[in-house]
């Protein structure tokens, strides 16, 4: 087989292994909610569930990361996915929470999948088709919503015990596909005499900890409400399950699939103004998400009058999905940044920032269920959200848009002297 044809299969496969992990990663999204009410758990319990099997899998991105770099990300991925069989069918025989929440760490390893993929699909094609073919892969995140539109199906069917049961086979299934149809390239990997805390010394660059943050948005946004909306829309608009989670998809779908066209146009227009517009979108998306369902009444000269004011299902689902696409532009474009920063060392620094998204996916819906019990407003959450992407959007302001404002207004003498000073 050629190498373009190697890249291609290698493309394909990487995909559909992530898309799987993805839907694993997920699978509380959808059977947390019967889970909770069968143990009768309050908001927090249930963001501290859904967040379980987030935490191991941002936890491991780092050292896989570093391990793709160094030893190909054909035999580590394989040895992930094969590792998280096991847990995946143990979750069906889980009766107390603590099951739960330990078995899904075991779970969570699933996560990590994508700081394998991505270096090891960038490194098979060239520099401006990079944003792309990693915009394909972590197209992926549509897993999420591929969870929500079987995981129902299966629960309301045979019960929730029979998700972890079919996931279990899909991904042992999915363990000898990627092999077989998988390929390696030592010319890929990370020179042997390169030692971990050499490819660690370039986490000192402070624009590491900028894409952690903006990625802490974009993913970590993103995973977080994958797992929050199908238990927010039951509450909130009293929907049946499978409603739910095909209305939760509409955020979820374009959240991942959009994710290529995101690398297509991180290639084309570049990483920070692709960035910039879409913590934009976010931050219009959320100030209006936020607003709670309000019933006000006002004396007029007609007696009093009572209004009601808050978004209905279907000014929230289209809010949620051009945030999902949003989500998706911005996933590619901050991978983007890192590839073209750093082309010798992407598995490393991939990990550390996916590490901050998966962390961000992480503590997130332990702050909603947190921020619910405390002030029984839904919408909370999206107003903890509305304010993270505030600090975003005034960070690249001042690093980023500012200085390149300042710097376009130098002339060629002062440019250098600039250059000279610093």
């Amino acid at each position: 087989m050629t190498k373009k044809g190697q890249a291609l299969s290698v493309l394909i496969v990487s995909t559909f292994a992530f898309t799987v992990c993805f839907m694993v990663w997920m699978m509380f999204a959808v059977i947390g909610i019967p889970i909770k009410k069968t143990l009768g758990l309050n908001a927090t319990e249930f963001g501290l569930l859904t967040a379980m099997p987030v935490l191991t899998g941002s936890l491991i991105r780092v050292p896989l990361g570093i391990w793709t770099d160094k030893f190909g990300g054909r035999i580590v991925m394989t040895l992930l996915m094969a590792s998280t069989v096991p847990a995946i069918w143990l979750m069906s025989y889980a009766t107390a929470y603590w099951h739960f929440l330990v078995i899904g760490l075991f779970v969570g390893l699933a996560g990590g999948s994508f700081s394998v993929g991505t270096p090891y699909v960038a490194r098979w094609f060239p520099k401006n088709q990079q944003g792309f073919a990693m915009g394909i892969y972590g197209a992926g995140n549509s897993g999420s919503a591929v969870n929500k539109f079987l995981a129902p199906a299966l629960v309301v069917g045979f019960g929730w015990t029979m998700v972890p049961q079919v996931y279990a086979a899909i991904m042992l299934g999915t363990v000898v596909l990627f092999w077989f149809f998988s390929h390696s390239d030592p010319t890929h990997l990370v020179p042997s005499h390169v030692k971990f805390s050499d490819q660690l010394k370039s986490l000192k660059d402070p624009k590491v900890i900028k894409y952690c943050q903006y990625y802490s948005i974009v993913f970590g946004g993103y995973v977080a409400l994958s797992l929050w909306m199908v238990q927010y829309y039951v509450g909130e608009f009293g929907l049946d399950i499978r409603i739910a989670a095909l209305l939760a998809a509409c955020f979820s779908l374009p959240g991942g699939v959009l994710r290529a066209v995101g690398g297509w146009l991180s290639d084309k227009y570049g990483a920070h103004s692709v960035t910039w517009w879409v913590l934009w979108v976010c931050w219009i998306c959320l100030f209006l998400l936020s607003y709670p369902q309000t019933d006000f009444t006002i004396t007029t000269v007609n007696g009093p009058q009572s209004f009601h004011l808050g978004l209905n299902v279907y000014m929230f689902t289209g809010l949620m999905f051009i945030l999902g696409i949003a989500m998706a532009f911005g996933k590619a474009s901050v991978f983007k940044y890192i590839s073209d920063d750093y082309p010798d060392n992407i598995g490393t620094i991939s990990g550390i920032v996916g590490l901050a998204g998966g962390l961000g996916g992480f503590i997130l819906p332990i702050m909603f269920g947190a921020l619910v019990d405390l002030t029984g407003i839904r919408s909370s959450s999206f107003m903890l959200m509305y304010g993270v992407v505030w600090v975003s959007l005034i960070w690249m302001y001042l690093t980023e848009v500012r200085a390149s404002e300042y710097m376009a207004h130098k002339s060629p003498p002062e440019l250098q002297a600039q250059i000279v000073s610093n």
